[in-house]
């Protein structure tokens, strides 16, 4: 999402856009998406500096770190991005911040609940589905 500063009227200017997570390289061995991320964007300037409000939605797939099981949730991220502007500055492109406010809500360990069993050491059969027969069991 690019702001072309210029473009910004007096009153504020709203923007929708989608973004595909390829174009922010957010995919990592435990974490994708697999669809665009939905923008909305309420932009004010005041003489020297852009006010972004930004709203971040879209779908996370990711893999338990217990049990290996892929599971999805739902990003909703309200941020607030301030910008310093010079009379050099022609635009503004957002990615970058995007990217980073996204990365931010990564967990460490993605978990498909917080009582998720994980998987048995021995045979590898998902806990969650219930025990096996290992001794250690």
């Amino acid at each position: 999402m690019k702001i072309i500063i210029n473009q910004v009227p007096a009153e504020g200017l709203y923007l929708e856009e989608e973004i595909e997570s390829t174009q922010l390289d957010l995919a990592t061995a435990l974490i994708n998406f697999r669809s665009p991320l939905k923008l909305a964007a309420r932009i004010n300037r005041i003489t020297n500096a852009l006010t972004i409000d930004l709203n971040i939605n879209g779908v996370i797939f990711a893999d338990c770190s217990r049990c290996l099981r892929e599971f999805e949730w739902g990003l909703n991220k309200n941020v607030r991005l301030s910008y310093s502007l010079d009379s050099s500055d022609v635009f503004i492109d957002l990615k970058p911040s995007i990217r980073e406010e996204i990365i931010l809500d990564y967990p460490i360990k993605p978990l498909c609940s917080l009582n998720c069993k994980g998987l048995c050491v021995k045979c590898g059969k998902n806990k969650n589905e219930g025990g096996c027969h290992c001794a250690l069991t």
